[in-house]
Formats: C-alpha cells, sequence, structure tokens
C-alpha cells in the first residue's frame, strides 16, 4: 500500500462516499478532503454537503460550480459530433465524468494532495473514466478505489461499518435504484429493472411525466443555432446551460426523452438502464434537423462515421486524448455551418421537428419541387445513371462474354 498523506475524494455525500472518509484515514492514515462537483443535479443533493463531509471525517469540502463549463464544454461538443452510444443512449454519465475528474485534478493541485479517490465499483464504466481522465491530466498522482480494495460487498456492510464508528447516515439498507442525475440526465439502474423482462414501474422514472399523462395539447418550441451552439428558446437569448434547463423543463412535461436499454459496458457486461434526457432529446433532434439542411451528402456521412466513433470515445473515458480532440475538431469544422432556426413539437413523449429554416441552407424549392421548373433537365439523369453505375454494366459485360 503506498504511503499518502492527503488525499482528494470525488465526494457525493451517499452512503458509499461517507464510508469511504473514515475508511481512507484508517487505512492509509491521511488527511481527507472532499470534492463535490455540481453539474445540474439539483440544489436539494447539495445541501449540507460540507458539513455532512466535515463530520465524517473530511478536513475540508470544496464544491465546484460546473454547471456552465459542463454543458458548454463537454456536452454540446459532443452534441456536434453527433454522437449516441448503440442507437439510443445520449451519453449523460459519460459526458460528466471528464468535467468532474479535471475539478477533481485542479482540487488536488490546489491543496498539494498526493492521491486521487473515487467511490465507483470495480464492475462498472466510471472507474475507467475516472481514472483515465487522472492519468491523462496527474499521472504523479496515487488514485486509491476502494471498492478494489475493502472487503465490504453490500450496502449493510457499510451501514454497519458506519455505526461501528458511531457515523450518522441518513442510508438505509434498502436502495431500490442506483441514480445518476447532472443537468443533462438522471439515469436508473437496479432493483427491478435487473430484470429486463420486468417493465419499469412508475416510480422509476423522476424527471419526466408519463407520456400517457402528459398534456392532451402539443407544445411547439422554437431554438435558434449559431455556428453549433443554442443561442435562443422561444426567442430568449440563453447560456448553454439556461437554454438546456428551459428544455428540460419543457420537454419533461410532455413526458419527452424516455429510453430503457440494455447496453454493453466497456468492461465486458451487459447492464440494463433507463434514462431520461428531455432537453437533450429536443436539443439532439433540433440540431440533426438543422444538419440535413446545410451539410451536402458526403459531408453528413463523414459526421455520421464520426459520430460512431465518438460514442465509443466517449463511453469508454477517453476524453483527454488525442483521438477525441481530432473527432471533436472534425465535428467543429461542420458546427460552423449550423446557423438558423428550427421548431420542435413537444407531445405525448414525443420531440418532433416540424420547421426549419438557415442562411447556409442547400435546400432549394426549385430544384426539388415535383412541379413544373427551369433548372433542372431530366434527361441529363440517363448520362449519370450510365457513369453512375458503369462498374456494374462491364461486370455484367463481361459475364454475358463468358
Amino acid at each position: 500500500m503506498r504511503k499518502v498523506n492527503k488525499v482528494v475524494l470525488a465526494y457525493s455525500g451517499g452512503l458509499d462516499t461517507s464510508a469511504i472518509i473514515p475508511w481512507l484515514k484508517e487505512n492509509y492514515d491521511c488527511e481527507v478532503i472532499a470534492f463535490a462537483a455540481d453539474v445540474g443535479q439539483g440544489d436539494e443533493e447539495l445541501q449540507g454537503l460540507r458539513e455532512k463531509a466535515i463530520a465524517t471525517g473530511a478536513s475540508e469540502c470544496y464544491i465546484a460550480d460546473l454547471k456552465e463549463e459542463f454543458v458548454k464544454e463537454y456536452i454540446f461538443p459532443t452534441i456536434t459530433t453527433g454522437a449516441v452510444y448503440e442507437g439510443e443512449y445520449l451519453l449523460g454519465t459519460s459526458m460528466a465524468r471528464p468535467v468532474i475528474a479535471k475539478a477533481q485534478v485542479e482540487i488536488a493541485r490546489k491543496v498539494g494532495a498526493d492521491a486521487l479517490c473515487h467511490g465507483c465499483t470495480g464492475k462498472g464504466n466510471d472507474q475507467v473514466r475516472f481514472e483515465g481522465a487522472f492519468n491523462a491530466l496527474a499521472p504523479d498522482l496515487a488514485v486509491i478505489a476502494p471498492w478494489r480494495e475493502w472487503d465490504m460487498v453490500s450496502r449493510e456492510d457499510l451501514l454497519a461499518y458506519l455505526a461501528e464508528r458511531n457515523i450518522k447516515t441518513t442510508a438505509s439498507a434498502t436502495k431500490i435504484y442506483s441514480r445518476d442525475a447532472n443537468a443533462w440526465h438522471i439515469s436508473h439502474e437496479g432493483g427491478e429493472l435487473e430484470d429486463p423482462w420486468c417493465e419499469p414501474s412508475k416510480q422509476v422514472w423522476t424527471m419526466t411525466v408519463d407520456p400517457e399523462e402528459a398534456p392532451d395539447q402539443a407544445e411547439r418550441v422554437n431554438l435558434k443555432f449559431f455556428e453549433g451552439a443554442l443561442t435562443h428558446v422561444n426567442g430568449k437569448a440563453v447560456s448553454p446551460y439556461e437554454g438546456l434547463a428551459e428544455l428540460n423543463k419543457l420537454a419533461a412535461a410532455h413526458g419527452v426523452g424516455r429510453i430503457d436499454i440494455v447496453e454493453n459496458r466497456l468492461v465486458g457486461m451487459k447492464s440494463r438502464g433507463c434514462y431520461e434526457t428531455p432537453g437533450g432529446t429536443v436539443l439532439v433532434k433540433a440540431y440533426k434537423a438543422l444538419e440535413t439542411m446545410v451539410l451536402d451528402k458526403a459531408s453528413l456521412k463523414h459526421r455520421e462515421q464520426l459520430a460512431l466513433e465518438f460514442s465509443h470515445v466517449m463511453y469508454d473515458g477517453r476524453w483527454f486524448t488525442p483521438l477525441s480532440a481530432a473527432l471533436i475538431a472534425g465535428a467543429a469544422s461542420f458546427a460552423k455551418y449550423v446557423t438558423g432556426e428550427i421548431v420542435v413539437k413537444l407531445y405525448k413523449g414525443q420531440a418532433t421537428v416540424t420547421q426549419r429554416q438557415s442562411p447556409n441552407s442547400l435546400y432549394s424549392e426549385d430544384f426539388a419541387t415535383f412541379g413544373a421548373d427551369d433548372v433542372y433537365d431530366q434527361k441529363h439523369a440517363e448520362g449519370f445513371i450510365r457513369l453512375f453505375s458503369l462498374s456494374s454494366r462491364i461486370a455484367a459485360l463481361k459475364k454475358q462474354g463468358e
């Protein structure tokens, strides 16, 4: 066990990290500094956090407001890549990890820590995401992962550990679901969801209205983009975080953004999760609709290929890598054309683009019309088709001559 003097712990105030603080002090004989990131998970999760960390044994607790940075520097670059993991997952948990890890390293440098610690389990993706970021940003700092070291295996073990030390906790032996929330989404795992044949009950969902109980009247939302960035929602100028927060509120009221998937974790196993991403679902649909107006066929095809690659880069925790930077730069070269206005209809769990316009649009009614036009000679299509299929003609003629 490497000797460390001062450790910065990624702290949430939950049962796991509450137990980690005294465990670190006992097993590493070190000072523990708690670090919590405000990535838009809600004020209620941050209330009393500093007091709780110190009461549990931390010498200090830093809380960093990362909401605007998270949305501007991590969410929107991901939107411009078009990344969606395995066709459905909008990468909400994945996107938050690099901004949290980066801030944790900054705190460690500030306080002169020689180690970093996280509460991720040895079965999940987050251990890779955090430690990949740590290794890229602070390879000189030790990394402690208690779930890979201690012999505790259940909530009961953790509760007993705290009780033996007279450390108070509001956690109970029964935790139906494992949840992770931020400005982009909330995820739900565990409980009944561990059986993929079990339909999620109403108590799973916490962010969105049940689509069956959503308003019978559709609502339309107007979004304006400038060079890939959201600038206005319903005519109001917004910052990246403000825009997402407003879309979350509007879309959640109509039950938009629910998915229920079985995904491939990086560590090799499959997991079943339910995700709620109301505002994000609207943003992704709107952005895609605007892209289809302004990018030519070859460019859009390349951006779609880039999206597939980046979805795995983000999911696998490789944000701070040359490949990630290259893919984001490639997407940014396309995003500079994504300027315009989109209208999205929200109704009973669906977000549907109904109107679109852009000064950079490549769509021309003169060319696309089914009516008479003076700009397209349909006779020219014959020569195009003959050339386009020339290799097929040559192959067929050769075969006929055999």
